[in-house]
């Protein structure tokens, strides 16, 4: 172990960074930054580790040691939004979202990797019966699945039964007040305590404000978080929850929507999954953490109808451009190997190697002959309720299910 840690800070400033994300030399979350932004103790053989923090170029340290780390800033340009009359009331927001999420059970881990396109259709005026939606709608992704086990497992794929990631669930806030240490100043920084530690870190350096939020210091943070407030009532125990809101061009004692350049978080809990039931045993606890950032590439304010148009539309996700920002660093090797791995693999022999679909099978028309396999067919069917009509039925469902996947298909 490193016999100190050292503080990650602004290279012209030099005030610390709070959250920044610490990342192994094989892609891992290994930890965060404090409030004072100070690493943690990280072991030797985790090294050369990566940090990174939202609006800043990312660096990579080679070995421990050093005192002070420092990071340039990286501020990101927008177009300016023009608002061509008083009709245009809805924000279309669009963004690139990375995600870095890991699960562990006592003998498992699935790493992931996944870069998406996703938008916001933000509805300020309560007069407006539009809702809208401010979470991440996703309009086209690519995901690099890494399996590996206490045995010896190590594989690779774009695609896997399991959902366990938290990127889906933290969109845009809505407009929040200025912390009153920020207001008419050009330079200035405010942290607010909550219960037992810090809860909001705020950062102004002319018209950029960043908001660093501890969502587990206070209850009152997670009006940061709302989409995500449901689970803080079921059995999900979080070990860590940052997130951190980066704006630009603030000239009011307000953070808009509109003015955000961009968001990123840190999440760690114990449970977390959709269908995770045969991916372990039932009694063996998971861990799951997902580091993710979302840079916002384009915003506009559009009419209620045409944001009512884009609501409705139905996207081909293979039409849509993977637009990644200047600013978005370059993929660490060992996540850039995950990916060129990925996409080597030959997809027309797996596809070969699966079972064959009942769907596609076809239907007999003429007479069966009594036999032994017949008689243990229906003895099947009578042990699990299935009579000759159910099971009729059921191939018909089969039958206009595969349908709708190839509109073609045609019974002869």
């Amino acid at each position: 172990m490193a016999r100190h840690s050292a503080i990650v800070a602004d290279s012209l400033t030099r005030k610390p960074l709070p959250s920044a994300s610490l990342f192994d030399h094989k892609g891992n979350a290994v930890g965060i930054t404090n409030a004072r932004g100070r690493m943690p103790l990280i072991s030797r053989s985790s090294y050369p580790v990566t940090v990174r923090y939202l609006g800043f170029k990312e660096k990579t340290i080679e070995t421990p040691g050093a005192d002070t780390i420092l990071l340039q800033e990286n501020a990101a340009s927008l177009p300016e939004i023009v608002v061509e009359s008083g009709r245009h009331k809805v924000l279309h927001v669009l963004a690139y979202v990375r995600e870095f999420s890991t699960l562990t059970t006592y003998t498992d881990t699935v790493f992931l990797f996944r870069k998406k396109m996703v938008d916001f259709m933000l509805n300020p005026d309560r007069k407006v019966r539009f809702k809208g939606w401010s979470n991440p709608r996703i309009l086209t992704s690519r995901s690099y699945y890494r399996f590996t086990n206490d045995r010896g497992l190590d594989s690779v794929s774009n695609v896997s039964n399991n959902h366990f990631s938290w990127a889906d669930w933290i969109g845009i806030v809505p407009a929040r007040e200025l912390s009153p240490a920020l207001k008419d100043r050009s330079s200035a920084s405010d942290t607010v305590r909550g219960k037992y530690s810090p809860t909001e870190i705020w950062t102004r350096t002319d018209d950029r404000v960043t908001v660093d939020v501890n969502v587990l210091a206070d209850t009152t943070s997670r009006k940061w978080v709302p989409n995500l407030s449901g689970f803080f009532h079921d059995n999900l125990e979080f070990e860590n929850f940052r997130v951190r809101f980066s704006y630009d061009n603030i000239l009011s004692d307000y953070l808009s929507p509109m003015d955000l350049t961009g968001y990123s978080f840190n999440i760690e809990s114990n449970g977390r999954g959709h269908r995770m039931i045969g991916f372990n045993r039932y009694d063996q606890p998971f861990f799951v953490s997902t580091y993710a950032e979302a840079y916002v590439l384009d915003k506009e304010y559009i009419t209620v109808k045409e944001a009512r148009k884009w609501e409705k539309h139905d996207f081909h996700a293979a039409n849509i451009e993977m637009c990644e920002p200047a600013e978005a660093p370059e993929l660490q090797p060992s996540v850039q190997a995950l990916v060129d791995r990925v996409n080597t693999i030959d997809r027309d022999k797996v596809r070969q190697t699966l079972p064959t679909d009942q769907r596609l099978i076809g239907k007999y028309y003429g007479k069966r002959k009594s036999g032994l396999g017949t008689r243990a067919l229906s003895m099947l069917k009578q042990m699990t309720g299935i009579s000759s009509y159910k099971s009729h039925k059921n191939f018909k469902q089969q039958w206009n299910g595969f349908k709708k996947f190839n509109p073609s298909g045609d019974e002869k």
